[in-house]
């Protein structure tokens, strides 16, 4: 009888242990230190609605879906965010707003003013100009009318001319977009991991390939690459295409120090099941999906691991 193929989580697994039995041990800028390898590739079909949720531990896919939507809205405040009780981006601004007034105020806080004040959410709660900003809005600039002298015109809506080139041009190896823009890292809350996109359309199939700077293998991984398996459904959706396939590339990719129980207690676990992802409506654009239209079936992961996230 033919060998029954690998579960699509093992690849992750195998990554998993190779970095924290084999990566080399590092500080790194949060004080924390790593055990990090440079570069890794791995592959996930999406045909017929499969998603490549972890689980061998429960990854909280709508809080992943809801920051893809604040993406794709060019929102760069966690304001909305924590209106809906995500609370991934809060760590930033928080640590800042600690810093800079040397209050110990606590996380609950904090985002009960950043929901009550107005003001203090434009302060406090704005993040610069990171993923969503650079997507949908990247600057540009044109002539003014003195010689020599610029003025900012209407910015670059990367993901809406990624659309109109899949629609019209499929064949194209340019459809890319990034959030890598150079000359606004340093105002960034945090220049951007999971930087730069391409597709690619064979046939009536669209598939992806996200490629991330730096990965945190045992928190971010997990978001990262549902978000990107669930932005190839969507973007196919618009352009009347089917998923294909979702390649996912690394640079540094690591695991803090502090995370030895995670690593421990998930490759301890065998993966086991097949989720399935469905958009439930077609917006009129991809800038239009909200979270009911994202449906996730026959997910049954495996208790969630805690860890702490380094700031």
């Amino acid at each position: 009888m033919p060998a029954t193929a690998p579960h699509y989580e093992q690849p992750y697994l195998d990554l998993l242990r190779q970095v924290w039995e084999h990566g080399d041990e590092r500080l790194d800028r949060t004080g924390i230190g790593t055990r990090s390898l440079f570069g890794a590739t791995m592959r996930f079909d999406l045909r017929d609605g499969a998603v490549p949720l972890l689980t061998t531990k429960r990854v909280a896919w709508k809080v992943a879906a809801r920051e893809m939507l604040w993406f794709l809205s060019g929102s760069t405040n966690i304001r909305p965010l924590v209106a809906e009780k995500v609370h991934i981006w809060t760590d930033w601004p928080l640590d800042r707003y600690r810093r800079e007034t040397g209050k110990a105020i606590d996380r609950d806080a904090f985002e009960a003013r950043i929901l009550a004040d107005d003001v203090f959410a434009e302060q406090y709660g704005d993040l610069g100009p990171v993923y969503g900003k650079q997507w949908v809005d990247w600057p540009r600039y044109e002539a003014a009318d003195e010689p020599g002298l610029y003025r900012r015109a209407a910015g670059h809506n990367q993901i809406a001319a990624l659309v109109e080139g899949l629609r019209t041009n499929p064949a194209s190896r340019r459809h890319i977009f990034t959030g890598w823009n150079v000359d606004e890292l340093d105002r960034m809350a945090l220049p951007p991991c999971h930087m730069t996109y391409q597709f690619h359309v064979s046939g009536n199939r669209l598939s992806g390939m996200l490629w991330q700077r730096s990965c945190d293998l045992g928190l971010g991984f997990a978001f990262n690459v549902f978000s990107a398996a669930l932005l190839i459904a969507m973007l196919a959706q618009q352009c009347d295409l089917e998923p294909g396939e979702l390649v996912w590339s690394g640079g540094d990719v690591h695991l803090y120090l502090n995370h030895a129980h995670l690593v421990e207690e998930q490759l301890a676990r065998t993966p086991a099941g097949a989720p399935k992802l469905a958009l439930t409506r077609r917006p009129s654009s991809i800038f239009d999906y909200r979270i009911e239209d994202i449906a996730i079936s026959d997910y049954f992961p495996q208790a969630h691991i805690a860890a702490p996230v380094a700031v």
